[in-house]
């Protein structure tokens, strides 16, 4: 149980990241840096809406630059009484002074104010307004209509970043007297000639029903809001538009009758200052544009009319107020987008064709298309939320959707990029970005191209690897190998492939080089320098010495990724491959074998020791074969080993060994002369050059069975094919130290 829920655990492990970046999000919303940007798509939705028609409801008298010019700023008294006459005339059923008038402002002359208060007094549905806690500082109202009782809040709520979203319905002064705003009042009064009036909903939550809209206090935490003002009644603010969204007309037109006969019949009117001048403007969701012309500031008294307009639009028609849910639905809708996010990259990170017919369609990047896509879907669905009145959570949901990708996609990058350092242990980073970084990298198929093989096997290794423990044996094979890929790194070569304890290492692809050939002959003689290295650190670990051959050829092959679309690698195929192998078959232990046609690449460089005319399996031909010894500055030590000649020559039984298969027939023969690592040799039957054989010795008066001892025929006797001379490939450590004994008796 416990392994099953470890592989469980594992499979899922990348998904880790998805938590974190819920506690992130939760904690940078909570702090507030997400609300600008929340605020911002708010605006958006705004902006990207459509407008919608006139309220014929509402009409505006402005008062404008040309207004002012022509009757004086700020607006007499008694042409602001004529206004007001003019205007209940037409019987609007509620209008509202959105112009501060605390004090008298009579014409030249000191007439004007006793007319304006007549108006005030004798204009029962006039109300007038006062601040509380805007932008002005506590400004009366007009002392009038304070007595009268008709006295509103004009306050507007600013967010941080100035705009108004929200609508204030009430809220208390500083002796906490409640007052009910501009907005609020008209627009109860035109719904009461509608028969419709506030009905309390839940008192508890201060929740009011009016005609067909529910009206719920904003609260501080609301939408995208962190620790908003919440004071007194608010909502939030359900803009019409702002272009052409009511029937205006100036003061001079309603003055100069330059109006219809019902212009305000049956209307909630309202009158303010839209001059520059009274410096009456705000911002709002519909400032600002991102994209398209901004709308720079709206005056007050259009937003007052945006007020009126939505609650008059919700209390008759059901237009809808602006609704947020719970934070508990927030945050479950926030985290099921950031889960969608992260699973998704997490289950495609290695998606594959399932088909052939289906190949090119697989090959597009679908975790990088479907976030996109969702993210698409995010927007697009919350806009049309918002259309239908719910202002739901779009920023950190959109960031919880692609910082959650992001993060599993860099988890997953983490472990592509140890998965390539891994991979770059069997092949170089030349190999590792052919494959992972171009666009035909990963294609199967291949080229023809020259390049130079080097093969590289360890002499009698399995023998060795029979008489010590597993352990050692893979410290041993390790250590080798680390050190023979470092020296082929260093000269640019390409690990293809490990062969048991050898190597396939190819110089010119992926990446071709003028000077391949020279370096692949310069690499294995620096790798054979490096095993005096490599047995030095062995010895101190108290493990067997190696030894190891290297062949070489150059040629053509076919280089590319080959197999199927499920499995693949980056090899080389071709005769040429073929040949190198069978170069390397024929060396012995420190020795470096190249083909004819390497030679001729690398002739004025090289110091050559030897070499022999062999006729390789699979082949037709005969070739010759040139045993290196050194290239440039790089030199291998010369063969000094003399031979002893045994006082008493030593039988032998012995096979021969045929790739790594010993042939069933025996021949006899015996050991003649003797030194570390060479020997002469009789046999009962002509001897074949670069046979590799197997001996086994019986000497029975010293008690010693020696076995599975290996070399290879190196020279043979121009005068009797039965002689030949053998370099020992593999020797137990008694027969090696009875050998050496015989040596030392032997030369006395």
């Amino acid at each position: 149980m416990p392994i099953t829920l470890k592989k469980r655990f594992w499979k899922w492990r990348g998904l880790l990241v998805i938590p974190a970046n819920i506690v992130i999000l939760y904690a940078l919303r909570m702090i507030g840096l997400l609300q600008p940007l929340e605020l911002a798509a708010y605006d958006l939705f705004f902006q990207w809406r459509s407008p919608e028609a006139p309220d014929e409801r509402i009409a505006i008298v402005e008062i404008t630059e040309r207004d002012l010019r022509k009757y004086s700023a700020p607006i007499p008294d008694v042409i602001l009484a004529q206004l007001i006459a003019r205007i209940k005339q037409q019987q609007p059923r509620v209008i509202g002074l959105d112009i501060y008038r605390d004090l008298p402002i009579p014409i030249q002359g000191g007439a004007g104010h006793e007319a304006l208060i007549k108006e005030f007094t004798s204009t029962s549905n006039l109300y007038g307004i006062r601040t509380v806690v805007g932008y002005k500082s506590d400004v009366s109202a007009p002392p009038a209509l304070e007595q009268l009782n008709r006295v509103t809040a004009n306050d507007l709520i600013p967010d941080r970043d100035s705009k108004i979203r929200r609508i204030i319905l009430s809220l208390r002064d500083a002796q906490d007297n409640p007052i009910n705003s501009l907005s609020a009042v008209l627009a109860t009064q035109y719904l009461e000639a509608e028969n419709i009036q506030w009905e309390a909903v839940d008192p508890e939550l201060h929740t009011y029903q009016l005609g067909k809209a529910t009206l719920v206090p904003f609260a501080s935490h609301d939408g995208g809001y962190i620790n908003a003002d919440a004071g007194g009644f608010q909502i939030l603010a359900n803009y019409r538009s702002f272009q052409n969204a009511f029937r205006t007309a100036t003061l001079t037109d309603v003055l100069e009758g330059n109006i219809a006969t019902d212009f305000f019949r049956d209307r909630v009117v309202l009158i303010g200052n839209t001059s520059q001048s009274g410096n009456d403007f705000h911002p709002t969701p519909f400032s600002n544009k991102i994209f398209g012309n901004s709308l720079d500031l709206e005056n007050g008294v259009t937003i007052h009319a945006n007020f009126i307009s939505q609650i008059l639009s919700s209390a008759i028609d059901g237009r809808s107020t602006l609704k947020v849910w719970t934070d508990l639905m927030e945050w479950l809708w926030i985290s099921l987008w950031t889960i969608a996010g992260g699973l998704i990259c997490w289950r495609r990170r290695y998606a594959r064709p399932m088909s052939q017919t289906k190949k090119l369609i697989h090959r597009l990047p679908w975790a990088f298309l479907t976030i996109p896509l969702l993210g698409v879907v995010l927007v697009v669905g919350s806009y049309g939320a918002f259309l239908q009145g719910w202002w739901i959570p779009v920023v950190p949901t959109f960031l919880g959707l692609f910082g959650s990708a992001i993060a599993v996609t860099g988890y997953t990058a983490r472990g592509a990029n140890e998965i390539r350092q891994i991979f770059g242990r069997y092949v170089t980073d030349e190999v590792v970005a052919n494959l992972l970084e171009t666009p035909e990298g990963l294609n199967l198929g291949g080229e023809k191209r020259k390049v130079t093989i080097l093969f590289s096997d360890l002499r009698g290794f399995s023998a060795l690897f029979e008489r010590i423990t597993p352990e050692q044996g893979v410290q041993e094979i390790s250590l080798y190998l680390d050190a023979m890929t470092a020296i082929v790194a260093e000269y640019q070569g390409t690990v293809n492939e490990f062969i048991g304890d050898g190597m396939m290492v190819i110089f010119g692809a992926p990446i071709q080089r003028e000077d391949d050939t020279q370096r692949a002959v310069t690499c294995a003689i620096a790798m054979q320098l490096e095993m005096q290295t490599v047995n030095t650190k062995l010895n101190n670990m108290q493990l067997p010495s190696l030894e190891m051959g290297i062949g070489i050829h150059t040629g053509e092959v076919l280089a590319g990724n080959i197999g199927s679309h499920r499995r693949a690698k980056y090899t080389v195929m071709g005769s040429t491959v073929n040949l190198a192998s069978r170069v390397e078959s024929y060396t012995v232990g420190g020795q470096v074998l190249i083909s004819e046609a390497v030679l001729d690449e690398v002739k004025s460089m090289v110091r050559i020791d030897g070499q022999i005319h062999v006729h390789p399996k699979g082949f037709h031909e005969s070739i010759n074969i040139f045993d290196v010894g050194g290239i440039n500055h790089l030199a291998l030590p010369e063969d000094k080993e003399t031979l002893v000649r045994l006082a008493n020559p030593i039988a032998i039984k012995w096979n021969v060994l045929e790739g790594k298969h010993v042939t069933e027939e025996k021949w006899v023969g015996s050991l003649l002369e003797l030194s570390a690592h060479n020997a002469k040799m009789h046999s009962d039957r002509p001897l074949v050059l670069l046979t590799n054989l197997e001996f086994n010795v019986i000497a029975e008066e010293q008690g010693i069975s020696m076995e599975n001892i290996y070399g290879k025929v190196v020279e043979i006797s121009t005068k009797d094919p039965c002689y030949g001379w053998l370099r020992f490939t593999a020797v137990p450590p008694n027969v090696a130290e009875w050998f050496y004994n015989l040596r030392q008796v032997s030369s006395l």
